[in-house]
Order: C-alpha cells, then structure tokens, then sequence
C-alpha cells in the first residue's frame, strides 16, 4: 500500500465500501460524539468524514491534535444510514471507520481558523496567506483562476494565435503608471524597469512578421491599490493581431470571452448566462450621456438623459440650475422607476449620499403622479406644443399621440414649482419616465454633474434592486476621443492612448486646424466591459510615423521628445510595418467576475496589501549595505511627505 494514500479526500464513494484504503490530509474539524470520534479529513480534492470508535489504534492520536494537523488514517470504506448522508458533500455516502494513524505534521496554535467562513482582518489573513488559502472558497476561487488561463490559451490557440515570450527586464518607458526600476550591476548608475505591459514588443512582433500573438503576460505598475486594480503586478490576455481594422478585434475576441464566460457560468451550480447575439457597440458620448461612465453595467435598466435645454427655458425659472447652465453647466437626469409612492425618507436619503459621499451640493428630484383633478387634465393642443417641444429641443421625432399617456401627468416635489405644464410633460417623454416614476437630477460643470449621474445611476439601481441578476452583459465601447482639453496647461492633449491611429488618419489630423476641431477627432480605441466592470482597452495603432509625429504635434509635443522617447519604435516603423492593432483584457477582472468577489485580492494567491506591502514575505525589505555597494547605490535619506 503506498505511504500516504490510495485515495484523494474527495473520491470514496457508494462503490469503494468494503475496501481498506489509505487517505492523507489536514484535521478539518474534530467532534466528539458520546465517545464516538468523527473527524473530517482535507485535501486538495475534497472532505472526508472518518469515524474512530473507542479503542481503535488512532483514537488517543486524533483527540490530542489540534486542528490543522497533517495526518494518514488508514481504515475501512463503510455506508452510511440513509438518514446520515450528507447530500452536500462528494463522499457524503460514505465514512472510513478509522484505524491506524501517523502525524505527518502538527499544527501549532492557529492565528486563525481555516474552518468555517468568518471575516478576519486583512492584516492576519494575508499574514497567514498559506492559511487563508486552506479556506474553502478562497482555494475553489485559485482553482478557477487556473481553469480560466487553461480555458483562455485553448480558444487563442483555436483562433489561430500563437503565444510568446516578451521580456520581463526593459527599458522604462512612459505607459501612464510608475515604473519598477531594477538597477544593474554591469553597468552602474543605469536601471532596467519591469514591464507596465508588453505594449511595444508586442508591436514589434507584428513588425517582425509575426501574426496572431497573445501571451498571459504578467505586467508590473507601481501604483495605488483598487478593489478592481492590485499593487505592483497584475496578468492580462494579451493580444496584437496584423492586417486587421477594429471590426477584426472585435470578431476574434468576442468569442473568446464569450466562450469563457459561458464554460464557467454555472460554475458553483450559479446558473447564469451570457446573452445570445453580438456585444453591443456604445459610442463613448453615447455611453456617457446615457450610463454617465464609460463603462456602463448593462444589466442596470436605467438610462439617463441630459434635460439642460429644458432647465434654460424662459419658462422655467429654477435659479440654482439656471446660474449653473449660464457658466456652461449642465443637467442630467437620472429615471427612478416605481418611487412616487415612496415615503420622503427615500429621496432625502439619495440626497444625503450625494452631499456626503460625492461631495455634491444636492440630487434635486420631481416626482410624477397621475393627477385626478379635472382642471389637470392635458388637451390635445397641450400635448401638439409638448410634443413639438420635445422635437425641436432635441430632433427627436415626438407626436401628440405619443403622449397621449400624459394627458393626466402632474409633477410633485421641490422642483416641480418651477416647471410649467408644457415642460412637464415634455420632460417626461423625453426622459422615458411615466406616472409613478422620479427624475434625479445631477447639476454643475460637465465633469463633475456626468461623474454624479454616472455614480447616481448605479446608486438607484442598487437601491432599487433593478440589477439583472444571473447574467454576464457585455458591451464594446468604441469612439474615444482621441485628445481633450488640458486646463491646467491650457492645451490640447491626448486623452486616452497616443498610440493609437486616428479616425480619419493624416488626413483628419491635417484637417483639424482648431481647437474645437482637433477635440472633436475620434480614435480607433475600444473598451470591452462586462457588468459595470472594465476588462480591457484596445486600439489600432498608430503604425505610420508621419501620422505619429502629426498626432503628437497637435498635442504639443515636437518631433524631437518623440524621436527620443519612442525613437525605437519609429525607427521599427520606417522599415514597413502592417497595420495592426490588439487587446489586453485583465485575467484577474475576468476571474473576479466570474467568481462573484468584489476584490482582486481573494482571485489572487499571494497578493500585496493596500499599501502594496507582501505581509507573507516581508516585501519590500531594506537590503545590506554589501548588495548596495555591488550596486553603486547609495541610500538618500527618507523625504516625509
């Protein structure tokens, strides 16, 4: 018989009763049943339940150890009663009656118990990561991760790519985040950085003639730690493709995570699903003026609408948004369906989160009810004006019987004094809300009234549990600008990536000659998001550089800052280069989500904390003065912010 075991924690079943067997794992849990000893056995594979009557060999071992404990137990595969299984686990048929066992290894006292599924501090849980990960859903969780890679490099590969190594020690260069520099000894004074991503090389791989390239690249940032973002290093899918417009991403990459996606939908017997068709394509301004973020959960039902040109109206006379809209404000609104009945409560309590967690002035809000009052009542004249109200604020098509739902609409609320009749039902058809529903509103200058809506929208959906639940809604964002408006410098600058090809390419940089119109270019960059959570940017690249050095001049950097700064790509580029263009979505987003945690940290095994400190191992450390002398580096004294 082997040493250790014949079989795992997790394979005895109905047909293995009546045989000897041998199984090795960790002291789950321990009881003690009027004499009678049961205890569960762990390991990797799963739980056993083993049964020491009084007098048997290991009886005296098995009460004397703590919990944690590595032990073999050999004995006797048995049934049990009917009344005993345990339906809800594996080997819930069956128990070995225990006979002989041998300690391999025994636990000291625990600074935190494996059993159960308490909350404990972070601190002593990534401490004691090996501890934490011999809980039951942080170790499913690890072996999803693996069975997500395994899933992902499969369908690559059947796509026709190929994967690649890139390198881990590069030059430094400027991706948006902070470098890891590791200092070289060869050559003193100088430092290599880790890779923020394997962006350029995987660039010059398409230069080199590769095709297809992807790679579950590991990528390193020096930057503040997220729920959705970990300190110092993190994995994505990454991808670059030759010869392909953005529609040719989209068609061999969508399959992938749908794919993914759908193999592990009903992993934990969760039973969801990933909707049948194609991933919707959002325009960037669509998805902010709708969702009020760019990376809009589209399982959230609620779409916004901007309601400025109403609030500017002659007739309605709201001063607090009046002022705001005069110095370029703006004012969106944010439907509640099924809240006119709420109590006061509801609404004061949007507004208070508003105050205190956006630090905004307020969340203004109309109620609309259905009015019995006959003097209330909308004629047909009322809804013609309404409806051509409506069509000529926002060309949109608006007939008197498409408001024929509003004939008896009366708004209530701190607002609703200020609006006239005519803009109450115009707004409400505008805005798709009916009687029964509520507008939020969300006012001031464009950046900080979307960022309000946006947060606002999700808000609502929450509180009113309007989430789709059991589903996974992709969407592609498509459309970003490619440069914004820089006022603190009071310039044009690129707003998303600067190495992406421009709609339009030289001939659209040429044309814009202005401001207005150098903002108004779009890029060929893409988001792809899934339930709220952003997975990956992509791009075509730019790959010419008289186009680079245009995009690049119109954002005021000249020829020379980018002949030094990307000079090695340039000069790649000037020697043929394919159009090409990729992807990167994140692996660790990918398991969060399909693992259903709000951190990356429990997807993770042994990550840092939010001061992006390793507790397990002591990282970052001081180091003696012989390494840094090897080094040629000598310490600065610490400056306190």
């Amino acid at each position: 018989m082997h040493a250790y075991r014949t079989h795992t924690c997790g394979e005895l079943r109905k047909s293995h009763v009546g045989e000897t067997v041998k199984i090795s794992g960790w002291l789950h849990r321990r009881r003690d049943h009027g004499g009678v000893m049961f205890i569960d056995l762990r390991d990797h594979y799963g739980l056993t339940q083993i049964v020491f009557n009084p007098g048997s060999p290991g009886f005296a071992t098995v009460e004397r150890l703590r919990a944690e404990s590595v032990i073999t137990v050999e004995g006797k595969v048995v049934a049990r009663d009917a009344e005993l299984v345990n339906a809800n686990l594996a080997t819930g048929e069956i128990e070995v009656v225990g006979g002989e066992v041998s300690v391999q290894s025994e636990a000291a006292e625990l600074p935190m118990p494996v059993f159960g599924d308490h909350s404990y501090p972070e601190e002593i849980r990534l401490k004691h990561r090996y501890l934490d990960l011999r809980r039951e859903q942080l170790h499913k969780n690890m072996i999803l991760r693996s069975q997500v890679i395994s899933s992902l490099r499969r369908r690559m590969t059947e796509q026709g790519f190929t994967e690649y190594q890139t390198p881990i020690l590069t030059a430094s260069s400027p991706e948006g985040a902070r470098d890891f520099l590791v200092p070289s000894r060869l050559h003193p004074g100088e430092f290599y950085a880790l890779p923020q991503a394997p962006q350029q090389f995987k660039q010059l791989l398409m230069v080199s003639g590769f095709d297809r390239y992807f790679q579950i690249a590991p990528c390193f940032r020096d930057e503040d730690a997220r729920a959705d973002r970990s300190p110092g290093e993190f994995y994505q899918l990454d991808i670059e493709m030759s010869f392909v417009t953005q529609e040719d991403v989209f068609g061999a990459i969508e399959p992938v995570m749908r794919g993914v996606f759908e193999e592990f939908a009903d992993w934990e017997g969760k039973g969801r699903t990933v909707p049948e068709g194609p991933f919707p394509h959002i325009p960037y301004a669509e998805a902010m003026l709708k969702y009020g973020v760019d990376k809009p959960d589209l399982r959230n039902p609620i779409i916004c609408s901007d309601v400025t040109d109403f609030f500017a109206r002659d007739d309605v006379q709201f001063k607090a948004f009046k002022g705001l809209i005069e110095k370029g404000g703006i004012v969106r609104a944010i439907p509640a369906p099924n809240v006119a009945a709420q109590p006061r409560s509801f609404f004061d309590k949007m507004n208070a989160w508003a105050q205190k967690e956006m630090q905004a002035p307020g969340l203004g809000y109309v109620k609309f009810e259905e009015s019995e009052e006959p003097g209330d009542v909308y004629s047909h004249t009322d809804l013609m004006l309404a409806a051509a109200l409506v069509t000529s604020m926002y060309n949109k098509p608006c007939l008197a019987g498409d408001l024929a739902q509003y004939r008896k609409l009366k708004a209530t609320g701190p607002i609703a004094k200020f609006l006239d009749k005519l803009t109450v039902v115009a707004m409400a058809a505008h805005a798709g809300v009916k009687a029964g529903d509520a507008l939020f509103f969300s006012a001031g200058d464009k950046t900080a009234a979307v960022k309000l809506q946006g947060q606002a929208r999700i808000r609502i959906g929450e509180e009113l549990g309007l989430i789709e639940p059991g589903v996974f809604r992709f969407c592609w964002i498509v459309d970003f600008p490619m440069y914004e408006w820089d006022e603190d410098n009071k310039k044009v600058d690129f707003s998303h990536n600067p190495f992406s090809m421009p709609q339009g390419g030289m001939d659209a940089l040429l044309a814009a000659d202005t401001a207005e119109k150098q903002l108004a270019l779009k890029a060929f960059q893409y988001d792809i998001v899934c339930n709220g959570v952003e997975l990956s940017s992509g791009a075509i690249r730019n790959h010419r550089p008289d186009v680079m050095l245009k995009a690049f001049e119109i954002a005021g950097y000249g020829p020379e800052v980018v002949e030094a700064k990307f000079g090695g790509m340039l000069n790649a580029f000037r020697f043929g280069a394919p159009p090409h263009g990729g992807i990167a979505p994140g692996v660790d987003r990918i398991v969060m989500l399909l693992a259903e945690t709000d951190s990356l940290r429990d997807v993770i095994l042994f990550p840092m904390n939010q001061q992006a400190r390793d507790l397990l191992m002591g990282a970052p450390s001081p180091v003696d003065e012989r390494q840094l002398k090897e080094l040629n580096i000598r310490l600065a004294p610490v400056v306190k912010a």
